[in-house]
């Protein structure tokens, strides 16, 4: 990775910060906020909570990857949402960049196991790295605090001192997320490693959303209809811009 600061708060085609959604999201999030700090803070819980949590919008097709089509489909897995962090960190004046580590995660719908051929190991799940005050913490925005609670997770704080991230254990203490590999920090995002791991790992079906699954992921008026009013498919190309 490049040592240079401006490449920290650069844009490139997947963090398009310059996108007027990007820069809309980012001003109103921050509001009145004057310190890094204050900004991150918001910026992390904005990102957690305003786009929920999907494993099912994984997708081989580049455009969903933009932080701007995250911000417009309203849905997201693990890496599109880390994309966002860091696009409306650098938006901010925040250097940000992004990290990549394989997780073995124990909690899981039947659903979701069946899609990844019986594994409960996600690779390259994605998470953000934030300079703040000169040091750089680590702070993953990839489950919802609705989603925490159906599962019964505390949901991940980022409060600017530390690392956010994931839990080991859910609040009954059960095992909950594990890292077992990092797979190294990044600029940009590095799509194409990613998509051939995921294709490795888990076969092509896992770009296919199944046409109807209910659990505790999608089971949400969320995945029905967008903030907006208007129903949304994170797949249909229409609804990039």
């Amino acid at each position: 990775m490049k040592t240079d600061r401006m490449t920290f708060l650069a844009a490139t085609d997947f963090l398009d910060i310059e996108h007027e959604l990007v820069r809309e999201f980012t001003a109103t999030v921050i509001g009145d906020a004057s310190t890094g700090r204050e900004k991150a803070n918001r910026l992390f819980a904005a990102v957690r909570d305003r786009v929920w949590y999907d494993p099912y919008t994984v997708s081989d097709d580049p455009a969903h990857y933009r932080a701007s089509f995250v911000l417009e489909s309203g849905r997201a897995y693990c890496v599109p949402k880390a994309v966002l962090l860091t696009a409306v960190c650098r938006a901010a004046g925040i250097p940000a960049v992004l990290g990549f580590a394989d997780v073995r995660n124990h909690l899981q719908t039947d659903a979701l196991r069946a899609l990844m051929g019986g594994t409960d190991l996600f690779v390259y799940h994605g998470y953000s790295l934030l300079n703040i005050d000169g040091r750089w913490l680590k702070a993953t925005p990839a489950f919802n605090t609705e989603l925490c609670a159906r599962f019964g997770v505390p949901p991940v704080d980022f409060d600017g001192d530390r690392d956010a991230l994931l839990h080991a254990f859910s609040a009954d203490g059960a095992e909950h997320m594990e890292y077992v590999r990092e797979r190294g920090v990044y600029d940009d995002l590095p799509l194409n490693a990613i998509l051939a791991e995921l294709r490795r790992t888990y076969g092509p079906l896992i770009f296919k959303r199944p046409h109807v699954i209910a659990d505790a992921f999608t089971d949400t008026p969320a995945h029905r209809t967008h903030p907006d009013g208007i129903a949304r498919d994170p797949h249909s190309p229409t609804e990039v811009r």
